[in-house]
This record gives C-alpha cells, sequence and structure tokens, in this order.
C-alpha cells in the first residue's frame, strides 16, 4: 500500500528528515487562511508518479493565483485519479537535485540502499549512474556513508546524506515497508538537505502490525489506507479486446500479436512487472482483482486476454482470481426451470470471454480451476490470442 507524498513526510518529520513548511488544502478556498508565506507550490496528492509532467504541481505568488491553480489541480485527472487534497508547501530553491531510496532486492532479500546525483523527474534518464549499496549484515552508518561515496559526494554532503540515508532506514525497518524514496533531496547553494517529495509503501502484509500507520491515515485523510490505483490504458475506440498483462514489454508484444491477427485492442492493464522495485505479490493479485471488476462492467469488451508470467505468485492463485471474477456474472438463480434459453444465453453473454495464458507455477492446479469454469488454460501465446481474436469476432462468451 501506498502513503500520499504528505501522509510520507509526517513520517519524514517524525524520525528528523527535514521538510518544508506545509499544509493540507481540501478546497481552494482553504488557501484563504494559508499560514505558509508566499511563494509556495501546490502539489496533487495522488499515486501517481506522472503529476509533475502533467500539471499536478504549480506555484503561486499571491492567494488569488494560488486558489486559480487549485482549482485547476482538483480538476485535473492524473492516470485516471482526481486529487482529495492538495499539499501546498513553502517555496525552495534547489542548487542540485539527488535521488535516495531504500528497497528490498528479492533475490538476495536484503534490503538495498540507492542514490544518485541525478534526481526529479528525469531519474530514469539517468539509471546509469545509479549507486547501490546491499546491507549485508546488521546496518550501521557505514552502508550509508559508503553509499554517500559512491554517488561520488565530498564535504559535508557526506555527513548530511549519510545521516539522512540513517534515517531513512530507520523508517524502513521499523514499519516494515517496500520502499522509501526521496526524489528528489533538494541541495541549496549553502550545502542545506531538504526531502522536496517522498514515497512510501508498506507492506501488504503487515499493515496490520502497525496501527500508527493507519491511525496517522485517518487522522490526516479521514478514511482508511488506499491501494495505489490501476490504470487502465484506452486504446481503439472501436475496439473489443482488453489485455491484461505483466511488465511492459510483455504488455506491448501482446498488444502487437492482437493487431497482427486482425484484432482491435480496446485498452491494456499493466498489472505491475516482477524486475520493479516496489513491486509485491499482494500488489499483482490486488491489480490483477481490481483489473477485471472494472474491465468486465466495460459492456464494449468482448474479449480479456490474460497473458501473465509469474514467478513469485503461484498460478493456481492467479487462477482463483479470475475464477472469482467470472463468478460474479453468472446469472444468480435457485433453479433454471421457467427461464428461457434466450434470457440466459443474454445474461451469459454480458460478461466478456476469458482467455488466459499463464506461465508459472502450480499451472496444472490452476487449469483445473478454471476449467470448473469452462476456461482453458493456454501456454502458447500465439494460440491464445489467435483464440482472443476469433472471440471477439463472434462477440459470444463461452460461459452459457
Amino acid at each position: 500500500m501506498d502513503l500520499l507524498e504528505y501522509q510520507a513526510k509526517e513520517l519524514f518529520r517524525a524520525v528528523g528528515i527535514p521538510v518544508l513548511p506545509s499544509q493540507r488544502i481540501e478546497r481552494p478556498k482553504d488557501l484563504k487562511g494559508l499560514i505558509i508565506p508566499y511563494p509556495v507550490v501546490l502539489k496533487s496528492q495522488v499515486y501517481s508518479d506522472e503529476r509533475g509532467r502533467v500539471g499536478g504541481v504549480r506555484f503561486a505568488e499571491n492567494t488569488i493565483d494560488a486558489i486559480a491553480a487549485a482549482q485547476t489541480i482538483f480538476n485535473l485527472s492524473i492516470m485516471g485519479e482526481y486529487p482529495k487534497v492538495l499539499l501546498a508547501e513553502a517555496k525552495y530553491d534547489a542548487d542540485q537535485e539527488f535521488y535516495l531510496a531504500i528497497t528490498l532486492n528479492r533475490s538476495v532479500r536484503r534490503p538495498v540502499l540507492l542514490g544518485s546525483q541525478k534526481g526529479g523527474i528525469d531519474v530514469e534518464m539517468a539509471i546509469d549512474q545509479m549507486q547501490h549499496v546491499v546491507v549485508e549484515q546488521e546496518f550501521s552508518a557505514y552502508y550509508a556513508r559508503r553509499l554517500a561515496l559512491k554517488m561520488g559526494l565530498e564535504g559535508t554532503l557526506i555527513e548530511s546524506v549519510s545521516l539522512i540515508m540513517e534515517k531513512m532506514y530507520q523508517l524502513f525497518v521499523q514499519n516494515d515497508l517496500d520502499l522509501i524514496e526521496i526524489n528528489p533531496l533538494g541541495v541549496s547553494a549553502t550545502g542545506d538537505v531538504m526531502a522536496l517529495d517522498g514515497k512510501i509503501t508498506v507492506n501488504d502484509d503487515a499493515w496490520a502490525r502497525h496501527p500508527h500507520l493507519e491511525a496517522l491515515i485517518t487522522k490526516l485523510e479521514g478514511s482508511t489506507p488506499q491501494s495505489s490505483d490501476i490504470s487502465i490504458v484506452p486504446m481503439e475506440s472501436d475496439g473489443q479486446i482488453a489485455i491484461v498483462c505483466n511488465g511492459a514489454g510483455l504488455t506491448m508484444a501482446t498488444m502487437d500479436l492482437v493487431y497482427q491477427a486482425g484484432g482491435k485492442p480496446i485498452s491494456f492493464l499493466n498489472v505491475g512487472s516482477e524486475t520493479r522495485a516496489d513491486f509485491s505479490p499482494a500488489q499483482l493479485k490486488h491489480h490483477l482483482k481490481e483489473g477485471l471488476e472494472q474491465l468486465t462492467q466495460n459492456k464494449q469488451v468482448k474479449v480479456v486476454l490474460i497473458n501473465l508470467i509469474s514467478n513469485l505468485v503461484p498460478c493456481d492463485e492467479i487462477a482463483d482470481i479470475i475464477a472469482s471474477s467470472v463468478r460474479r456474472h453468472i446469472p444468480r438463480t435457485r433453479s433454471l426451470k421457467g427461464i428461457r434459453p434466450d434470457t440466459l444465453i443474454a445474461q451469459a453473454t454480458r460478461s466478456p470471454s476469458m482467455v488466459v495464458r499463464l506461465v508459472g507455477s502450480e499451472c496444472d492446479r490452476a487449469q483445473s480451476r478454471l476449467a470448473g469454469h469452462q476456461i482453458s488454460l493456454l501456454d502458447n501465446l500465439d494460440e491464445s490470442v489467435t483464440q482472443a481474436v476469433a472471440l471477439a469476432k463472434l462477440g459470444r462468451s463461452p460461459v452459457e
């Protein structure tokens, strides 16, 4: 589960990571009572990382400008999500922007410290400059200092960045986090450092062990924690096939094959790649469940083509989620007696066909579970695409 920026910064503030004076804005008129001196920056509080690129971060020099900017941001959808609150924050003049993070390396099962002198929205363009240090034994200041040196820092920056990394690790361990990230870490002309943005991902299975996090969410937002929103990307307006994959490469390859076979994708959903630093098995299952629920409600979707390669989530668990989605669309009647066949067909065909290809462990068990819902589990991608395109052209669901 991801925290929003202002929630992450509450945790930063609690352990002494420097953050700017800020104020939550729930409606534009709240800016009339802003206690932070201008100029300020207004930030959309959504889970997407793309807000800076699409207008979700704006600067304001006075109250009139701030209210106008807030109205724009509140009405700006970012990857399908509208903000419930904004964060108003003092403007900070950064001379440099660094990237710092801690995540789990699932292959070695150890925390990894990440750092780069190239931070900000273009950090992915400088991935080759990313330094990392694996925490192989009990954590100490040695690991943080080692990362700072690998980043090429000098003078007082070595000490200040190391200290922030130590506090990040404290949060990481105490709260069972999957990811903690500061991007950017602003560095002023005088060498002072400031966490200008932050991201925290709490391990889904550990949430119950940390009631203080839920209390933090309730206090700040008045609601329960929210998971990362899925993003279903629209394609052809007259398409009929929805594609569900994990990983950008697999998604694009599957889409290309559908086009080559004469099909028209209406949308696609990437439920998350296992190679991502912030990936978790629970996240894949959650995204698949929520994605299928949304896709099957679209009456224009005739076929859902699911193509997943999973090494961490057994295929039988994925099959259970797919079967559960199918069950939600089966007509609920105590008896079929007296129900006209054309009525049954009409009810069945309201839900799209499911074409499933799974690669991973427990495929035999997955096949038996899907067979009970008249869904074949395929292991050949070309065959899966051919079947999906044929069903889309037929316009009929196999569940009758």
